[in-house]
């Protein structure tokens, strides 16, 4: 699934990965912060889209699964 930030400035640059998630049927979500996302993803600089993926053998596999559809359900 993809991640993007709603204070991305300008939002413009991220306004074509909507369109392109929803015709390849990947889940996205925005948060609202590119601070906190930039945290999340362990780095110091302010990140504006992240996108998780899982290995078979990950030990996150689940949870990563988990957050998926609980995305999927946001979607309309």
């Amino acid at each position: 699934f993809i991640v993007m930030t709603a204070d991305t400035e300008p939002i413009e640059i991220l306004l074509h990965l909507p369109l392109l998630c929803e015709d390849k049927n990947v889940p996205y979500v925005f948060v609202p912060s590119k601070t906190a996302l930039g945290r999340a993803c362990g780095v110091s600089r302010p990140v504006i889209a992240a996108s998780v993926t899982s290995n078979e053998g990950s030990d996150l596999k689940a949870q990563i699964l988990a957050i998926k559809l609980q995305i999927e359900k946001l979607l309309i």
